[in-house]
């Protein structure tokens, strides 16, 4: 599974939604392009954060049925335990989650 650390997300959501579109969407379509499994690993955030989160990676998740797209929000050891936990559950798809 690849890891995509993704940086330089503005605080608010409406600007971090689009500079995830911007910088960061071609990258992410670029990995699963070239047979990747995905884990897109982003900086912890407060509410207003989910529901975007959650719609780019359930639309990524769909688009590139059968390859594997999770976003998990978080950082330090949680994030590698989210990673492994993950590499052990291949029907686990298009999720958001929090650490």
């Amino acid at each position: 599974m690849k890891r995509i650390s993704v940086e330089g997300l503005p605080d608010d959501p409406l600007a971090a939604a689009g500079v995830f579109h911007q910088h960061w969407l071609a990258h992410v379509e670029d990995a699963v392009g070239k047979g990747e499994e995905v884990m897109l690993v982003v900086p912890t955030a407060d509410h207003t954060h989910r529901e975007w989160r959650r719609a780019i990676v359930a639309g990524l998740a769909r688009k590139h049925a059968p390859r594997r797209i999770n976003m998990v929000a978080g950082e330090g050891a949680a994030i590698d335990a989210t990673e492994t936990y993950l590499a052990r559950a291949p029907a686990i798809t298009g999720q958001y989650l929090e650490t």
